[in-house]
């Protein structure tokens, strides 16, 4: 049996393939090498300028510059809780707290081991009646308290079993 990650260089190998002008196509390239790696880490990175025919140092270049390339794995959920002045009186900094420990983050910004959930805070998102505002993927949860994140947490958890 072939390696998944094998697997994945072989589509993308596949890919470029199909390009004439593979110089001119960097950026589509790499647009497909996310899709299929979920983000460009530094062995894809090197894999795409062998067979592009550019230096390395060209291709970290290009994803450093554009923000919809990421270097690094993004998790299936993105968990952003707002800090704006409402959501703070309102407790969203015990909610930020509670989230990073019940996810056993190290920091915001990182992911859960399982590449499940990332946690970033934000500043005011304009939904200052449901205060305080914690937005998991596209689905907003307002007028939270600690137990309900508990709960909320657990059904996207459950969803992935």
């Amino acid at each position: 049996m072939i390696p998944k990650k094998d697997i994945a260089f072989q589509e993308l190998e596949a890919y470029i393939s199909t390009f004439e002008d593979k110089k001119s196509s960097l950026i589509i390239i790499l647009h497909k090498a996310q899709e299929i790696f979920g983000y460009i880490p530094e062995e894809v990175q090197e894999f795409v300028a062998e067979k592009v025919g550019v230096p390395v140092s060209k291709v970290y270049e290009v994803v450093n510059f554009y923000s919809f390339f990421s270097m690094k794995p993004k998790a299936k959920y993105h968990i952003s809780v707002c800090t704006g002045t409402g959501c703070r009186a309102r407790g969203s900094e015990k909610i930020l707290e509670f989230l990073q420990k019940e996810l056993k983050i190290q920091k915001i910004g990182d992911l859960t081991e399982d590449n499940l959930f990332s946690l970033n805070s934000l500043g005011c998102m304009g939904a200052c009646g449901l205060a305080p505002v914690v937005v998991i993927g596209k689905d907003i949860h307002g007028r939270l308290k600690l137990e309900d994140v508990k709960v909320i947490i657990e059904k996207y958890r459950d969803s992935n079993a």
